[in-house]
């Protein structure tokens, strides 16, 4: 097989072709972010109960949901919390779980709660990981001068129904969260003395604007061929509205809404603000799904922010400004690892070229370093995982190793060229004498990080990468040593290294000769030892620097 890829340069040069052609489109293609994901183990339950205390919280919505949620199967911990108007639960699970089956068995459990207090919302269920943290920070602001004189605190509720929905369609985009000033709402505040003159009770209120403020369905009506369905609504349109409603009827006498309350549109309590250069903003925060592209996700939310700020916010006297975002962190470290994976390329061909002497003999091992790096973007591509910090980082160490097997080739053939073969049978037999030795060598090489892929806890899931990477590369770098490296070899066969004694043969004769009397080698292993470690005596920081303990 060896020797048939040898002989047909076409077949082995168009495959590899391909194989560069796949890595490019594959490294396109990989999402690019800063560290891996990790996998999703933790589900969070949060209950609004707008207004109650920790202890009603406490008694009334925690301890009734601790006891069907503690059913779940695999259920590893469980946290609650109870702050004012809030409920917490935080369920931890295997890394093994299935999330969606896991988050329907959470609802199925919460279903089963019988009643919660009045104005108690619904629980809100979400699975929480590191990599849905929000990336870009955005803040909602008046223009220069607030011409419209805007109250940002009363914005919040133009901002969730018309900006948000439309931030959160970028492709990409798991969810924006909105902080800062605070919801509408109707304030009605009750007269005492007005109540008692009209026989009123605070639970007459309560009920008729509950019953009133709805909207019924009433069935269908039948006309011939023509069906129409009716629908009866009664929600509230405007202050006025609420204000006429009719709380009690005595006879020919009405008590309305107004005769008993006054009713002002106002907000709701004011639990957080957020402030830019002594003015009060409203803030945005993106998140992402996971294993989407960050850099992707930024430069179509800049695209769609701008088109917010020009069809809606600027004409309402607003505008939606970039805080800050962690994607540039992300093209800062994608670029210095890619610089020291070129400087890093640099190095082992100047490296190669000092020991070969040989211009074509060095393009020979180093042609493989792209090849290998585009085959790396493959193994991470085929086992779904995205161009990283980590993963560049694998990609960078295993640079050096894939020079190995390449060397190991070349040398071989270059021993069957010196005993006079030609290029190509020197190529096919100097491939049959090593192939089995580079095959081990990279097995060896893969078994060392396989064990890394079973390992599911964080370290697992961060390091998996590197594995895949060096993996990766590291087979390419075998099946190309024993193929591409003695076809090139047979078809540009570098001159035989000369026998005279050139710069290298020199130095390392001259070492030969220096190292020969003993006691200079004992003088230059003491002097190495001692500069040794006067270097890291003189790295190491002072015994006074903060946080350094010493050695016990």
């Amino acid at each position: 097989m060896i020797e048939w890829l040898i002989r047909h340069k076409h077949t082995t040069i168009v495959a590899v072709l391909i194989l560069c052609l796949l890595g490019i489109t594959a490294a396109f293609r990989i999402p690019v972010q800063m560290i891996p994901d990790l996998e999703v183990r933790t589900i969070s339950v949060q209950t609004q109960w707008p207004g109650a205390t920790p202890q009603d919280i406490e008694k009334e919505i925690l301890i009734e949901q601790e006891e069907f949620l503690r059913t779940i199967p695999n259920l590893q911990r469980m946290e609650s919390t109870a702050s004012t108007g809030q409920a917490t639960i935080e369920l931890d699970f295997p890394y093994s779980i299935n999330v969606a089956e896991t988050l329907i068995l959470v609802n199925n459990a919460l279903t089963q709660v019988p009643n919660y207090p009045e104005n108690v919302d619904e629980p809100k269920i979400f699975a929480a990981s590191f990599s849905s943290n929000a990336f870009m920070y955005f803040r909602v602001a008046p223009v220069e001068g607030n011409p419209q004189q805007l109250d940002m605190i009363m914005m919040r509720d133009y901002i969730e129904d018309n900006v948000r929905p439309r931030m959160s369609s970028v492709a990409g985009v798991s969810q924006v969260e909105v902080s800062g000033g605070a919801e509408r709402q109707v304030r009605i505040q009750l007269d005492d003395a007005a109540l008692v003159q009209h026989n009123v009770s605070v639970a007459d209120v309560q009920r008729v604007l509950r019953a009133r403020n709805q909207d019924t369905s009433a069935g269908d009506l039948e006309q011939g061929k023509r069906l129409y369905l009716l629908r009866t609504t009664g929600r509230y349109d405007a202050l006025e509205d609420i204000g006429d409603t009719i709380i009690r009827r005595d006879g020919q006498q009405l008590v309305r809404l107004s005769d008993v309350a006054s009713i002002t549109l106002s907000h709701f309590e004011l639990r957080s603000e957020s402030w830019f250069k002594d003015n009060q903003v409203l803030s945005l925060q993106v998140q992402r799904e996971s294993g989407s592209n960050v850099i992707d996700i930024k430069y179509a939310m800049l695209d769609e922010v701008e088109r917010i700020n020009q069809e809606l916010l600027r004409p309402a006297g607003m505008e939606i400004i970039l805080n800050s975002d962690d994607v540039r962190y992300v093209e800062q470290s994608i670029s210095n690892v890619l610089v020291n994976l070129f400087i890093g390329a640099v190095f082992a061909t100047l490296v190669m070229y000092a020991f070969m002497r040989t211009f074509r003999g060095t393009m020979m091992a180093v042609i493989g370093i792209p090849i290998c790096t585009l085959a790396g973007f493959i193994g991470l591509l085929l086992l779904d995982r995205t161009i990283n910090v980590i993963s560049l980082a694998g990609i960078a160490f295993a640079l050096g190793m894939t020079l190995d097997n390449a060397i190991v080739v070349l040398e071989s053939i270059e021993h069957e060229r010196r005993q006079n073969r030609k290029p190509m049978q020197a190529a096919i037999d100097g491939v049959k004498q090593v192939w089995t030795a580079v095959l081990t060598s990279t097995l060896t090489t893969v078994l060392v990080f396989l064990p890394i892929l079973f390992i599911q806890q964080e370290a697992g899931q961060l390091y998996s990468d590197v594995a895949i990477a060096i993996s990766s590369a590291i087979v390419a770098s075998m099946i190309l040593s024993v193929t591409l490296v003695p076809l090139l070899a047979a078809q540009l066969p570098p001159p035989l290294k000369k026998q005279n004694m050139d710069w290298a043969d020199a130095i390392t004769s001259r070492a030969e000769k220096v190292y020969k009397h003993r006691g200079r080698s004992l003088t230059t292993v003491g002097i190495t030892t001692v500069v040794v470690v006067g270097i890291w005596w003189w790295l190491m920081p002072p015994a006074e620097y903060e946080g350094w303990q010493g050695f016990d």
